[in-house]
């Protein structure tokens, strides 16, 4: 039987963060606010580093037609692509604010939003870094969504 590990770094809170990467997570925790998740109340927030500097936004939109809502991850690398086609994805920062329970854990891509994230990692051809954290409390670093998503499909699999 083949087993599949991987390696990820967990922080006690957002402090222990380099402070480009605190700065990423911040403006996800900050950008939550304006999610509109009228029917869920879990809003997401996302923030996406290029490797030019520049950061871009993205938050979760639900409809009331389910499967037309975003996520905020998918919103965030849509519009870094749109905007900057040519510019290489450097990390993904990615929040949640609850309206129930607690906001002191990480919450992980959903599987739509880990292959959409592989396969902008195919695009870069390098790992896109995942910073996840809720509004306080643990956070996790990992080196690329692969580890997320190992058999992910891909081009190749197009044939």
């Amino acid at each position: 039987m083949a087993i599949f590990q991987f390696n990820y770094t967990e922080l006690n809170n957002d402090k222990e963060l380099t402070s480009s990467d605190y700065h990423l997570l911040s403006e996800a925790k900050r950008i939550t606010e304006g999610a509109y998740a009228p029917y869920s109340k879990f809003k997401v927030g996302a923030s996406v580093l290029l490797k030019n500097g520049k950061i871009i936004l993205g938050v979760n939109i639900e409809n009331a037609s389910y499967p037309v809502g975003i996520c905020a991850e998918r919103s965030a690398l849509a519009s870094a692509i749109s905007q900057f086609p040519e510019v290489e994805i450097e990390a993904i920062a990615i929040s949640y604010l609850a309206s129930k329970g607690e906001n002191d854990k990480p919450a992980f891509p959903c599987g739509m939003c880990r292959q959409f994230i592989s396969e902008c990692e195919d695009r870069n051809q390098s790992p896109i870094r995942l910073i996840l954290g809720a509004q306080n409390g643990k956070v996790i670093l990992l080196e690329t969504s692969k580890n997320l998503l190992p058999f992910s499909f891909t081009s190749a699999d197009l044939g």
